[in-house]
């Protein structure tokens, strides 16, 4: 099926992890004018045991490969722009991850700790296993280790198993109707990018990367945007997506 499938988290990522924030309460730089930036304290805010979380789920069949890792990048830039350091704080997100991909032996415990930080609020429970699970999607299908994994992080956290198998079914069918569309001609993906045949990988890529930021709906530029806004994007981004990774297979 292709690595590509992928970065359809690329453009839904935030509309699960923060679409019901209209006004961006929840996770803004007001919120953490004041927060002080160390290992410790980001360790124990629900977004950094969402990353940690995150890189147990990545990480649950094995490896966290190429694409994956552009993926949590765009995770890092985004989550990392609320507080005061940004920099500082992508830093030691990024150590966090590189650290819990590692471990196997906390998983339950950092799940009951962020349902603890997020407490009862449904909203967050949605959006926190709904980035999760379609991060299990992303190689196309979920692995029995990932599927575990997630069983037991949504069990941790008490998560509502309807709201769990609602939200699972709707990746799983986005990924049967992912299967059944037409690709995009090699002369068509080219000039969805933007490029032509004569360009090189590198000039490629970035024109990509441009593209992605365009259309991604991160935490940022979705405040205030309806579904149908975010729905747009996704497929935008999908159509991108498969169009670069058409091209590169090509060469």
């Amino acid at each position: 099926m292709g690595n590509f499938l992928l970065f359809i988290l690329l453009g839904i990522v935030f509309y699960y992890v923060f679409r019901s924030y209209s006004k961006y309460e929840a996770y803004s730089k007001e919120a953490f004018k004041n927060f002080e930036i160390t290992k410790e304290n980001l360790q124990r805010s629900d977004l950094g045991l969402f990353v940690a979380l995150v890189a147990k789920v990545a990480k649950a069949d094995g490896h966290v490969d190429t694409l994956e890792a552009e993926l949590i990048k765009v995770l890092f830039d985004d989550v990392s722009r609320v507080f005061p350091d940004p920099q500082k704080a992508r830093e030691i997100l990024k150590e966090i991850f590189n650290e819990e991909k590692e471990r196997n032996d906390n998983l339950e415990h950092i799940a009951v700790a962020l349902a603890q930080s997020i407490r009862r609020n449904r909203a967050k429970q949605e959006q926190f296993i709904g980035f999760l699970i379609q991060l299990a999607f992303a190689d196309g299908e979920v692995t029995r280790s990932e599927e575990r994994i997630l069983g037991r992080i949504a069990e941790a956290m008490e998560i509502d198993p309807q709201m769990y198998h609602k939200i699972f079914d709707m990746f799983e069918q986005l990924n049967a109707q992912r299967t059944q569309n037409t690709q995009n001609s090699l002369e068509d993906a080219y000039k969805l990018l933007g490029v032509s045949p004569d360009d090189d990988m590198d000039t490629i890529k970035k024109a990509y990367r441009k593209l992605v930021r365009q259309y991604h709906p991160d935490i940022i530029k979705a405040q205030g945007k309806d579904e149908a806004y975010l729905k747009e994007a996704t497929q935008k981004t999908q159509e991108i997506n498969e169009a670069y990774e058409l091209i590169k297979n090509s060469f």
